[in-house]
């Protein structure tokens, strides 16, 4: 079954040294970007991360600190994976949760603007979570009779990943096969800014999803306790959820800007 694309796609699958999205950094990357007219194309980086990569890590990808000696940090890398994401969509397993929040996080090092906004995002665990929970491994033999060799390379990952989304598009008649209804699909609930720090409500204003003011319209908790802005800014929140609060806060003092004219 042929996925139905209006524009580019691109899979992909990060290895970080933990999953701690806000501390953590990126040790490799791959990128499978599949056209419209079926051509692919394939890029994967290994990346000095500037931190030791811990053992438990290690353990999992197999990629340890002398893998990394000479490697160019990500930020020298940042704007190739930017363009060869730009005007794509994306897709991953479990990249709802870890792969895109910790790659807006590094974008946001780097100095690239990274917008979630502009790409539609399908993540395939999730589908798989729905339909038949199961973890990647079991996914690739489940779906497609293979083995992945290599579990946690990025590349052989990427795709696997790719893989499985054609067959769970051959499999499950219900989906629709296009990346709009895909992404619908893949996402958390009105989640507003990849972490889940951040909500929508059922009327469409951005709440907090955490600490004292859970629940709370943002832009009210702005008034009442405008030093929960800062508080925010300087703790250890993910950049993108800091940049999202940010772009709330600026809507709010241009539209008061705006009505005091």
């Amino acid at each position: 079954m042929k996925l139905k694309l209006y524009r580019p796609i691109c899979f992909f699958d990060i290895e970080a040294t933990g999953i701690n999205i806000g501390k953590d950094r990126i040790i490799e990357i791959s990128i499978l970007k599949i056209f419209p007219n079926e051509n692919k194309e394939n890029k994967t980086w290994l990346i000095h991360p500037g931190i030791p990569i811990p053992p438990q890590s290690t353990a999992i990808h197999g990629i340890t600190d002398e893998d990394v000696i000479g490697k160019l940090p990500f930020k020298d890398i940042a704007y190739s994976v930017f363009q060869m994401m730009e005007n794509s969509d994306l897709a991953g397993y479990n990249s709802n949760r870890f792969d895109i929040p910790i790659l807006a996080e590094e974008m946001l090092r780097a100095g690239i603007s990274f917008d979630i906004k502009k790409h539609k995002t399908i993540d395939v665990q999730v589908i798989f979570h729905k339909m038949e929970p199961r973890t990647l491994s079991a996914a690739y033999k489940y779906f497609c009779q293979k083995t992945i060799n290599k579990a946690h390379s990025a590349k052989e990952d990427v795709f696997a990943t790719y893989e499985i989304l054609l067959a769970q598009l051959d499999k499950y008649q219900n989906l629709k096969k296009d990346v709009k209804s895909l992404d619908q699909y893949s996402h958390q609930k009105n989640i507003a800014d990849l972490a889940g720090f951040i909500k929508m409500d059922e009327n469409g204003h951005e709440i907090f999803n955490f600490g004292k003011y859970k629940g709370k319209k943002i832009i009210d908790i702005f008034d009442i306790d405008p030093n929960y802005y800062a508080w925010i800014q300087n703790s250890d929140f993910p950049l993108y959820t800091k940049k999202i609060l940010t772009g709330i806060k600026l809507k709010k003092f241009n539209t008061k800007k705006k009505n005091s004219f």
